[in-house]
């Protein structure tokens, strides 16, 4: 019964917070201070500040802010661009057409952003006005992205991955492998739907492209060379063990300024608005993290975790069982929270129960990630909605019925997951080394 009041004043204390518009980490730190108060002896305000200190001095956790800093570089260039004039000529003939361009882009500027929005709105800003030039469907154009976004969560370098590793203390570079397959193999899942559904509606009835010869095709690839060759160098160094995850990280903001120096876009001005891009963007999730590990310590002087886990045990639910709970618990929450925050308010708890189901962490990780992607276009919180509903001035409800197979592809993809978890253990278990 202990525990029922202790989840009650939590959640009643958190909810207050975030309603009355507090930022999530001081919400966080505000309901793990009446925890340490409540159920503990401990002086709180030093506990704060050392836990504050021991999480945000991490060597781990500078991988992000270099990786938020290398989508930033790049989302000033003429990324977006070169890659729908490199893509478009190789994806124009198959079914469902240059549709696929935001699959395809999406998931190429997702291996080198880390971030849902700055991938929806790269890629968008370029496809939106091509596609609705060539009277594709305008469901289709928003569902796709709207879908494609979220790879960002997911592929490599991803920074829910890099939030999750420092949450539960697992290897980030594990993480960012065991993301990669799933990543293409949803992907692959958007592009199916779309050819499928080309085939079958009436409605689908773009214009007609111009064909190229394959010598054309291989001119026009040339302006996908740069980017694939940053992706070979972020992600090739991670796998043979060249570099670990912060390392590469560096190696990729040296890569995208001199991508952005030898497209002319590197000025002064978008020097410093990249870097304080950057800065804005790891501060919040910093603030994040360490209201998160401060909720961790409180949580476990309340002994609330380990209680919700022996009442776990105690119901005999099956793996399955469980994981289906935890589906419908995030994506409930996802309704009301982004991605990151969902994953780092949730894991001083769900952690230890799931180490106690004998759940691999790596494998959860990424479980949790194509959930939490479903929050970027569930309402009424999604995200990548209200970024899309910016750049179309299409109304919340439109778009969020264009976004709804993708969200059905995504459900999918969790027991994709769960009935074969090899698509997601097998890379990191191969790689040449594990640094952190």
């Amino acid at each position: 019964m202990t525990e029922i009041y202790a989840i009650t004043l939590f959640l009643i204390v958190l909810f207050f917070l975030l309603g009355t518009g507090v930022w999530v980490g001081l919400a966080l730190m505000g309901v793990a201070w009446v925890g340490m108060e409540l159920f503990t002896t401990r002086p709180v305000g030093d506990a704060m500040i050392t836990t504050i200190w021991a999480s945000s001095s991490s060597w781990t956790l500078t991988a992000l802010p270099l990786f938020v800093w290398m989508g930033e570089i790049l989302y000033r260039t003429r990324l977006s661009q070169d890659m729908f004039r490199g893509l478009s000529p190789w994806l124009a003939k198959l079914p469902g057409g240059l549709v696929h361009t935001n699959i395809v882009g999406c998931t190429v500027f997702a291996a080198v952003s880390g971030s849902s929005a700055a991938t929806l709105t790269t890629v968008g800003k370029m496809s939106i006005p091509e596609l609705r030039a060539r009277n594709y469907p305008e469901k289709m154009i928003i569902g796709t992205l709207a879908g494609a976004a979220t790879l960002g969560l997911m592929i490599p370098p991803s920074l829910a991955l890099i939030v999750y590793g420092v949450t539960v203390n697992e290897s980030i570079t594990k993480l960012f492998f065991a993301g990669v397959l799933p990543g293409l193999l949803l992907a692959l899942m958007f592009m199916g739907y779309v050819a499928v559904t080309s085939m079958l509606s009436k409605d689908w009835n773009p214009d007609a492209e111009t064909g190229m010869s394959f010598g054309e095709k291989l001119r026009n690839s040339r302006f996908l060379l740069p980017v694939f060759a940053l992706i070979t160098v972020v992600i090739g160094s991670m796998y043979l063990g060249f570099a670990t995850a912060t390392e590469a990280a560096a190696i990729g903001v040296i890569g995208s300024l001199t991508l952005a120096l030898f497209q002319g876009s590197l000025n002064w001005h978008s020097f410093r608005e990249s870097l304080m891009g950057a800065m804005r963007t790891s501060a919040m999730i910093a603030l994040i993290l360490a209201g998160a590990a401060f909720l961790k310590l409180s949580m476990g002087f309340t002994g609330l975790p380990r209680a919700l886990a022996d009442g776990i045990a105690a119901m005999e639910l099956s793996r399955f069982e469980l994981l289906m709970a935890l589906l419908v618990f995030y994506i409930v929450l996802g309704m009301f929270l982004d991605g990151i925050s969902s994953v780092v308010l949730t894991m001083a708890v769900v952690e230890p129960m799931v180490r106690s189901a004998g759940i691999d962490l790596i494998w959860f990780g990424i479980f949790v990630v194509v959930v939490v992607e479903m929050a970027q276009i569930t309402p009424p919180i999604g995200f990548n909605l209200f970024v899309l509903q910016g750049m179309t001035n299409h109304e919340m409800g439109y778009i969020t019925k264009a976004a709804l197979p993708m969200f059905a592809i995504m459900v999918f993809m969790v027991f994709v997951l769960i009935w074969f978890p090899e698509v997601a253990t097998w890379l990191p278990e191969n790689l040449r080394s594990a640094p952190v």
